[in-house]
């Protein structure tokens, strides 16, 4: 990979978007080779003794070699595959094994709009290296970023805010994905979401299931919440309302048997529940 850096400018509309780049680049720092390189500019700059503070998020992606990354939390080992992650005020440093360097990709990046995404355990100080292996689509989308600074075409800010979240997002799901790689439960989860989707109609019976799959419904809940970000009860609650919509919108079926339909217990239930998710009754959603 070409060694490539650029610090940019931003204007008022940039900033007012809500996420913008300050800094990307790519670099191969050979083995036994001076680190970090000096033509980086003072506020980026910085000498292993003092180690820096950046006024902007960074995420730098290793992709070859190895080397250490220490903050006020601890020491933390660096390898092909990691990922550090640093925050505005935050007193850090690295630097690549003097043996065998590392080649490493960067952003920095800022803005009102980002702050909600970086408050997510994973980007925690505490862990400020993920190591996510060799992943395909972290560099891709490294390098796309770069593709957009390189030619500084008219918006190529506001593009690259949405590659900054997909990339967040890309970081955040393989966190989860973890959890359940290669594991049973994931399959058994699989089904129960199938089931639900197919027998939205009907009450599936979520404990039974549990039980037919040889797993306790108080583990197999909490794991679908993780897996899902919803309880097995309010996933399958969702599916109803989400059909409900559907049904009022190209339908004439009234209300009453759609309630019936979805299998809720009474028509005053389902007006209920359906006017807690959607802030409309179902005679004003169907308007």
């Amino acid at each position: 990979m070409k060694k490539f850096f650029r610090y940019l400018t931003t204007a008022a509309e940039d900033i007012n978007w809500g996420i913008y780049l300050k800094t990307a680049g790519s670099l191969n720092i050979p083995p036994q080779e001076e680190y970090p390189p000096i033509e980086h500019p003072s506020g980026y700059y910085f000498t292993w003794e003092q180690g820096r503070k950046l006024q902007e998020y960074q995420l730098n992606y290793i992709t070859e070699g190895e080397g250490i990354f220490e903050n006020k939390t601890g020491t933390f080992p660096v390898k092909a595959g990691s990922l550090m992650v640093i925050s505005p005020g935050m007193w850090h440093r690295y630097k690549p094994n003097f043996q065998s360097g590392w080649t490493e990709n960067y952003i920095g990046f800022k803005g009102k709009a980002i702050e909600n995404f970086m408050k997510h355990r994973l980007f925690s100080p505490e862990h400020p290296v993920i190591q996510l292996g060799e992943r395909e689509e972290i560099l891709d989308t490294f390098l796309k970023i770069f593709d957009l600074i390189e030619a500084e075409q008219p918006g190529f800010q506001h593009i690259a805010s949405g590659l900054i979240i997909k990339l967040l997002g890309y970081l955040v799901a393989f966190d989860k994905q973890k959890e359940f790689s290669g594991k049973p439960i994931a399959r058994i989860i699989e089904e129960a979401r199938f089931r639900m989707r197919s027998e939205v109609g009907r009450n599936f019976d979520i404990e039974k299931f549990a039980a037919e799959n040889n797993v306790g419904y108080s583990w197999f809940r909490r794991m679908f919440k993780n897996y899902t970000g919803l309880s097995p009860r309010q996933y399958c609650l969702q599916l109803k309302i989400i059909r409900a919509k559907e049904l009022l919108l190209s339908t004439d079926l009234s209300v009453k048997e759609i309630s019936y339909e979805l299998g809720f217990e009474s028509i005053h239930y389902f007006s209920r529940v359906f006017k807690q998710k959607t802030g409309k009754s179902p005679s004003d959603f169907r308007g």
